[in-house]
Parts: C-alpha cells; structure tokens; sequence
C-alpha cells in the first residue's frame, strides 16, 4: 500500500530540510509526497483574503511565485533524490491560511502524516512558522505530524521517548504511528515518567501495563526522572542519551485547551534537537 505523506513548505532552509528528512525516513516505502505551498500576498492573511481576488496582480504575482518555488523543489528533488522509483511527487499551490489548507488536503488526499519544519525563511518569519508548526501539532487533529527542527540529524531514529503521566489509558490505535515508525526503522522507545507523587496510583500501574501489551514485539523501556518540571526532563533526557526523536499523544480537553500546551511545546521545540512527533488522542 502507498503510503500518502504532505510536505508543507514555505521555501525555507528548514523546510528543505524536513523534506530531506521525511525521504529518509520514508526511502524504502512506496511512497506518494505532496509539496504543499500556502501563499499569500502579505503576512496578514486578513488583509490577504480582503485584497487578493484571483486574477489581481498581487494575487498574481503571489501564484507565481508559489508556482516557481514548487518547481524549483521539483528540480532539487529529482537531484537529491537519486530517482528512487518508490517515491512519486506531486505539487500543491493553494491560496488559503495554512492551517485551513493542510486540514483540507490531509481530508482530501487521505494523508496518513504530515512531516514540517519548525522555522520560517527569515528571523522575522521564523516566529510566524513556528507558530504554523504549533498550530498544526494543536488544530490538525486527524493526522499526525512530525515537526523537524533545523539541527535535526538525517539518519532514522534509533531511539524515541514517548512520555507520558500514565494518567489517561491509551487506546492501542492511538499509538500505531509510533509502533510503526519503531518496527520501520528498528527503533527503541523510551518510555519517560516526570513523576511528581512518590508511587503509581492503580490507575497509573494498570495504564503502564497496558503500554507493555502494546510495545509487545518492540524494544522498549521505562524510565523515571523527578524533582523536575515536564520539557526541562525531557531536554535531559534527550540530551543524556543522545535520543533521536520525541513522541506525544496530544490530548485534547474541552475546558483546558490541549495538554500539550504551548509553552510544553515551545520549550522542548526550541531547545529540541530532535524531531518531534505529534498525535492524537481519538476521543474528539
């Protein structure tokens, strides 16, 4: 089966490098890659909507542009990409916010994962697509993504850490784009707990019980830090054992926003030197 994989890019340096991560990650799989582009004529997408009627100049010219960007990916890819038969690749321009247009074609095309990057293409845009890359781990709810910082290593993960409280009990589907990335690239997963209370309540002891069954088949192992707050652990962690990836379940609750919440994310993405991947729970 092919698999369906978006790669939004803003033409960036780090974009770039996303892309070269994702067909690492993906170079022995069948493979169809969509290159997305969102364009607008300004950086205010308001005034973008008000403004850029199709067939207007700024409209345009922003289209152009968008058109000859992908092209020059296009070309770059074919380079690099050293006609690798499993990998097909298919363009998308699309005038829309970002947020809107990756909903709409992950809906349209059945893409199985998102794989960005973190920083735009200059330190004044850099805030704006970090803010993107958060937006789409928050708002993108049926797909799941994996963000790639910019000093990121190429080579595929050979350790993941999944942290987790134990407080919520994971349902075996939710986890299947982590079990299957492990298997792929013959990964260990680390499971961390920033434990707080001195012992597991049942309810804590029964969920990690549940992660066992799970990772059944897989190299796995459970790790426990304390007396620390949840990124600065994690970063430690990471850091400690030269891990290559960081995996979430983003729960969502309807009075709290998301767990994942954006200073646990900005923390560990901004000192992250390792790709993050972002799923979901599957109960909303």
């Amino acid at each position: 089966m092919r698999r369906k994989i978006l790669l939004p890019t803003d033409f960036s340096k780090n974009a770039w490098h996303a892309i070269s991560y994702a067909l690492e990650l993906y170079k022995k799989d069948q493979c169809d890659f969509y290159v997305l582009n969102v364009f607008s004529a300004t950086s205010n997408i308001i005034d973008s909507l008000i403004n850029m009627e199709p067939g207007s100049e700024l409209y345009e010219t922003a289209k152009l542009d968008s058109e000859n960007g992908l092209a020059k990916i296009l070309d770059m890819l074919a380079f690099k990409d050293n006609d690798n038969p499993k990998h097909h690749f298919e363009t998308i321009s699309t005038f829309n916010n970002v947020v809107e247009a990756i909903k709409n074609i992950v809906e349209e095309k059945d893409i199985e994962m998102i794989i960005m990057g973190t920083k735009g293409e200059t330190a004044s845009r850099s805030k704006a697509f970090g803010g993107v890359a958060i937006d789409v781990m928050e708002k993108v709810r049926n797909c799941p993504v994996i963000v790639v910082p910019e000093l990121a290593k190429h080579h595929l993960p050979k350790e993941i850490v999944f942290p987790t409280g134990y407080k919520t009990n994971l349902k075996r589907r939710e986890l299947n784009y982590l079990i299957d990335l492990a298997k792929k690239c013959d990964a260990s997963i680390k499971v961390l707990h920033v434990s707080v209370e001195d012992k597991l309540s049942d309810k804590q002891l029964n969920n990690k019980k549940l992660l066992e069954e799970y990772f059944e088949g897989i190299d796995y192992s459970f790790h426990t830090l304390s007396h620390m707050d949840i990124p600065t652990a994690i970063n430690c962690f990471v850091e400690s054992r030269d891990s290559d990836m960081v995996a979430f379940i983003n729960k969502k609750h309807a009075f709290f926003g998301s767990i994942l919440t954006h200073p646990l994310v900005k923390n560990i993405g901004r000192n992250s030197k390792v790709p993050l991947l972002v799923m979901h729970d599957l109960r909303n």
